[in-house]
């Protein structure tokens, strides 16, 4: 798939099949979390891999919409460090969701509401200051759930995507205008 196919088609699908990840595709698709850029190249992503279904159960208590974290064949926690932006992590986590659905596997990024839980289940180093955040320790910023899509369920969840031109706008906020085309 080209790249642009793979971003315009992807969608976070939560239902997954009992079909594992073989180890060399999910090699694949941590590199392209190791890639991502961040800002000054201060590369404060870790990411944490979770395979065992019962852990993922148990990984899934910490947070309130983490269901697609039950059916999934490997959670990646992506981990941000102290100082570090969740901005950052955000890149990771995209370039690796991007990265599994061009070799066909889905994903569902899922929020982390109890830090402490997560922290206690992953075992993140809380040593680190984090002098300019205030932070204390290293964090959770998402969890990707990953798996091959179960083809009986819609990717879309039957929503259309806002059209083109009500989601960009030209210049200014309302901006209609395309300025500049050739």
């Amino acid at each position: 798939m080209d790249a642009y196919k793979v971003v315009v088609t992807k969608r976070d699908t939560r239902t997954y099949t009992d079909q594992p990840i073989p180890d060399e595709v999910l090699q694949r698709i941590l590199q392209a979390g190791r890639m991502a850029g961040s800002s000054k190249n201060t590369q404060p992503v870790r990411l944490v891999v979770i395979r065992d279904r019962e852990w993922l159960k148990q990984i899934a208590e910490c947070g309130k919409f983490s269901q697609p974290l039950l059916g999934a064949q490997a959670g990646i926690a992506v981990c941000c460090a102290p100082d570090g932006s969740d901005f950052d992590a955000g890149r990771a986590a995209q370039n690796m969701m991007v990265a599994a659905w061009n070799e066909g596997i889905a994903s569902c990024p899922t929020s982390v509401h109890d830090q402490p839980c997560i922290i206690e289940k992953l075992g993140l180093p809380q040593d680190d200051v984090g002098e300019a955040s205030g932070r204390k320790g290293w964090r959770v910023v998402v969890i990707i759930a990953l798996g091959y899509p179960e083809p009986s369920v819609p990717m879309s969840m039957g929503r259309a995507r806002v059209p083109v031109e009500d989601y960009v706008m030209w210049e200014k906020w309302g901006g209609s205008e395309v300025r500049g085309k050739r």
